[in-house]
């Protein structure tokens, strides 16, 4: 095991909550990145749709080094280059496209695609994903995730993403799922870094819960 994948083990086993950053700008990257990290987050998505998100992820990562830094809505090869050029370890997609999936996989990154099938689902896997964001979580029902759970290999990581909140995470986990992608739900770009802290904070608390639900 890589010294990046026991990271990545590590986080998923203590608080695998990722938060989705999208519209971040550069300036917001530190004092939303500590935030998020202080309410207990470990792992932080700045999707590639967000303004200059290499910038974000060079801060993120340089200032964060013990967190799990990455980057959303992957869709070239080219992509993942440039993000591990700027310190990216994480490479999540809202699809399965063979090629970013192999070449996050051969540079020695997180693999995290999105898949919405068991067909995908078993893709992913046998090229190398090291998780499965199930996405859109809208149409992935937790009745649907039990059934895809129980074939898929025990140790895969299932993140559910798209429209998850306080009010249904304890019902996703019961189906069992490995943690959430959560977004609009933790981060805008127009909320105060209070704001985002405390609902982070509150994210972190309903996780701690559903252990015991």
């Amino acid at each position: 095991m890589t010294p990046l994948l026991a990271k990545f083990q590590l986080h998923m086993d203590s608080m695998p909550l990722v938060a989705i950053l999208r519209g971040l700008h550069p300036e917001q990257a530190l004092p939303m990145g500590e935030a998020i990290l202080n309410a207990g987050f470990h792992i932080l998505e700045v999707p590639l749709n967000s303004p200059e998100p290499l910038r974000s992820i060079q801060i993120l990562s340089t200032t964060f080094p013990n967190a799990l830094v990455g980057a959303g809505t992957v869709t070239t090869a080219q992509q993942v280059r440039d993000i591990k050029a700027a310190g990216g370890q994480l490479i999540i997609s809202p699809h399965l496209d063979d090629n970013v999936v192999c070449e996050a996989v051969n540079l020695g990154l997180i693999s995290m695609p999105g898949v919405a099938t068991p067909s995908e689902a078993f893709r992913a896997i046998a090229l190398g994903a090291n998780g499965l964001k199930l996405f859109p979580a809208e149409m992935i029902s937790p009745a649907v995730v039990k059934s895809m759970r129980a074939v898929l290999p025990g140790a895969i990581r299932l993140i559910p993403v798209g429209g998850i909140g306080l009010h249904n995470m304890a019902d996703y986990r019961k189906s069992g799922v490995s943690g959430f992608g959560i977004g609009s739900a933790l981060f805008s770009p127009g909320k105060s870094v209070q704001a985002v802290g405390e609902a982070a904070a509150n994210f972190v608390n309903a996780w701690r819960h559903s252990e015991n639900t």
